[in-house]
């Protein structure tokens, strides 16, 4: 290029700045960067249950484990189970009662899973603190290595494990010996946010907010924070909270609302300490999921179109979330939002897949999300993990070309959810945190 010529040039491309017109540069590179936001296309599998008809995908760590709950033969009890490429869906067992769980986002990738379990001894104060209905004390474990091992309480007969990070600290609720009157039967005893460990038997409360007298801790990241909520004095369940809180440091901040003043919970906590959640609206009849960072505050993620309410389950270090979206009638869709867009996860999916995926439970580094699934043909309601179709994964089955979906992104496909996905739902993927929107 001549010197003439290279002036000119730049002349040019200085007066289309000026007067607002993009150059083909300009063009090519913001229609890449429009390409970098759109969510690929995904491939779907049904990982099945315990021998009974449904199944909840709860977690997912950076090598594809996956963590959950799932129905045993029958169809009465339900056990946490490991799901690996290599040996398919195991049972965690329990620690001698009928149920247990693993409820909540588990990122780890030593092999370690904490949950809660039923045990056999029927609880002396006739506390129902697992919402079983068995009046069975229950405990949170820790499961390593096909060993199950009992957490231990602040003093009164329940625990309840929900988070683990890869230092081996585990946080949740446990219970104290203080009777509370302020909550509802058949509930007694206080019971308060606490870390356990790294060493055996170690367990310690934490700070709650001023007024408030009683916690969840719900979720951990390596550097120690903890994401969860306070200020719940009914019985133990989200849908009680007040304030969505992060502890950081020894200190517990209050991340703010959307403006309600109740049903405000964080749930998930990624690397960075950013987090996601759920939080009420003015008015405090419809929640909406949130993304928490410190530098902007609380933002409102929306819901896909058509939809009242959602909340947010699963965070990665890409500031990927995943959570469900739902109408007034209950009827539930599994979400990824990412780059400010919420993306109704059944219009990346093969459309001969056969599944319709109402819940999304959590998503790692890899994109990798997990959650639960409606399966049109028989009514049972599996867990499924769905791998993006990139460069990463590379001849994953189902993402042959011309498998992605010709759905419209956002439209509502107009499954309504069988009672026994409902149910699911409410009991296997929200379990004893289970929202007020979700009716059997």
């Amino acid at each position: 290029m001549t010197r003439q010529n290279g002036i000119l040039l730049a002349s040019i491309l200085l007066l289309m700045a000026a007067t607002g017109v993009t150059s083909p540069l300009q063009v090519a590179a913001q229609n890449q960067k429009e390409l970098n936001k759109k969510p690929p296309h995904y491939s779907v599998h049904n990982l099945g249950a315990l021998g009974g008809t449904s199944s909840s995908a709860n977690g997912i760590n950076n090598k594809g484990w996956v963590s959950g709950s799932a129905n045993i033969p029958g169809d009465t009890f339900q056990h946490g189970f490991l799901w690996t490429e290599e040996d398919g869906m195991k049972d965690l067992g329990t620690l001698g009662g009928p149920n247990s769980l693993v409820n909540w986002p588990v990122k780890d990738g030593r092999g370690l899973i904490v949950g809660v379990s039923e045990t056999s001894m029927t609880d002396p104060l006739g506390e129902n603190f697992c919402f079983f209905g068995n009046h069975l004390t229950c405990l949170g474990f820790l499961w390593q290595d096909g060993a199950m091992t009992p957490l231990p309480t602040l003093g009164g007969n329940n625990s309840f494990a929900s988070g683990i990070n890869n230092r081996g600290q585990a946080v949740g609720i446990a219970e104290n010996t203080t009777p509370d009157p302020c909550l509802t039967a058949p509930q007694v005893l206080d019971w308060k946010p606490v870390i356990w460990g790294p060493e055996k038997g170690e367990i310690t409360e934490l700070p709650l907010l001023p007024g408030d007298s009683t916690g969840a801790a719900i979720a951990i990241n390596d550097k120690g924070q903890i994401a969860g909520a306070s200020g719940i004095c009914k019985s133990p369940s989200l849908a009680n909270a007040v304030h969505a809180v992060l502890w950081d440091g020894g200190s517990v901040i209050d991340l703010g609302s959307l403006g309600g003043t109740t049903h405000n919970a964080a749930t998930a906590i990624n690397g960075q300490g950013r987090v996601v959640g759920f939080s009420n609206l003015p008015g405090d009849t419809n929640s909406h999921a949130f993304l928490w960072t410190k530098n902007r505050g609380m933002k409102d993620l929306g819901t896909l179109t058509g939809d009242v309410f959602s909340a947010a389950f699963g965070i990665n270090n890409k500031d990927q979330v995943v959570g469900l979206s739902c109408d007034v009638n209950g009827n539930c869709r599994g979400f990824l939002w990412k780059d400010g867009v919420m993306t109704d996860l059944n219009t990346l999916i093969p459309p001969g897949s056969g599944l319709f995926l109402f819940y999304a439970g959590d998503i790692n580094s890899r994109g990798e999300i997990v959650g639960e699934a409606f399966e049109q043909s028989t009514g049972a309601a599996p867990a499924f993990v769905a791998t993006p179709c990139e460069q990463d994964h590379a001849g994953q089955q189902g993402c042959e070309e011309g498998a992605e979906s010709s759905s419209i992104t956002n439209q509502n496909p107009g499954v309504s959810l069988s009672v026994n996905a409902r149910k699911s739902l409410q009991r296997a993927a929200l379990g004893r945190f289970a929202s007020k929107v979700m009716k059997p």
